[in-house]
């Protein structure tokens, strides 16, 4: 009952009118008076901010900041995935059953997700782990490794809910929303693939970088609005480190999975 009263509710205010009317006021100039007390709301440490808070033109240009280089030091070793953002890890595990993978008690599928064939078996039995980004966090995207592009693709229109409430009741968003889906190649034949997920109301992914390749720490991407990143990992190719844990903060650049 609950899940459907709360997709009820969301799909009426989820809309066309809806998103332009957000977009308009977190743009506008008058938004720029409400970065000091959002920055106090969320407890955001200003001194990690590339520049001072009364530079930014609007709340949404706040959102979108970046930190000072020293602010998020990257995980120099060869074996390592680093986080590829400021997030709280909502899930981890094995994908189960070959393509099942569990977020907030709700199964989702590698086929929902993907939309490719050859992915799910590429995937199947291998790992996963998803990170949310609340509005607290840093929102710039950066890459987990050093490792090739071997393709980018955009699946899903609509954007709901990433947060605890939208996770729990919502139909599952983070196979759904609009998301864009990377997946690289490193060491030579090993596979993971990327996918950062949209955020209510807005299909907010912006990239960056464009290059076939990318350097583990440098930036790709960001989202203008709160959002989820999904990452999975082949079988047998990973081992998460001791502090992935559900719930816990982590940080870019920290290390988050060691190589087999």
């Amino acid at each position: 009952m609950k899940e459907k009263v709360y997709q009820r509710l969301i799909e009426l205010t989820n809309g066309r009118y809806s998103s332009l009317l957000l977009k308009s006021i977190v743009t506008s100039s008058f938004s720029k008076k409400l970065i000091r007390e959002y920055s106090k709301v969320y407890e955001i440490e200003l001194t990690e901010v590339s520049k001072d808070y009364k530079s930014f033109s609007s709340l949404q240009d706040f959102f979108t900041r970046q930190l000072k280089e020293e602010a998020r030091p990257i995980d120099a070793q060869q074996h390592t995935f680093v986080s590829p953002v400021d997030a709280k890890v909502e899930s981890f595990g094995k994908i189960i059953e070959g393509a099942i993978f569990t977020v907030k008690n709700k199964p989702y599928t590698l086929m929902d997700l993907f939309g490719k064939q050859e992915l799910v078996e590429k995937y199947k039995n291998g790992q996963y782990i998803v990170f949310y980004l609340s509005p607290a966090n840093y929102h710039r995207i950066h890459s987990p490794l050093d490792a090739k592009v071997i393709r980018q693709y955009v699946l899903g229109k609509k954007s709901y809910p990433v947060n605890r409430l939208g996770l729990t009741y919502g139909k599952k968003p983070i196979s759904h929303n609009y998301r864009m889906i990377s997946e690289l190649e490193y060491q030579n034949n090993k596979y993971f693939t990327l996918v950062k997920v949209g955020a209510m109301f807005v299909n907010s992914i912006k990239l960056t970088n464009t290059s076939s390749t990318w350097k583990k720490g440098e930036e790709i991407g960001y989202f203008a609005f709160g959002s989820t990143v999904v990452m999975f990992f082949e079988e047998n190719t990973i081992q998460f480190t001791e502090d992935i844990q559900q719930g816990a903060e982590v940080k870019m650049g920290e290390p988050i999975a060691i190589m087999i």
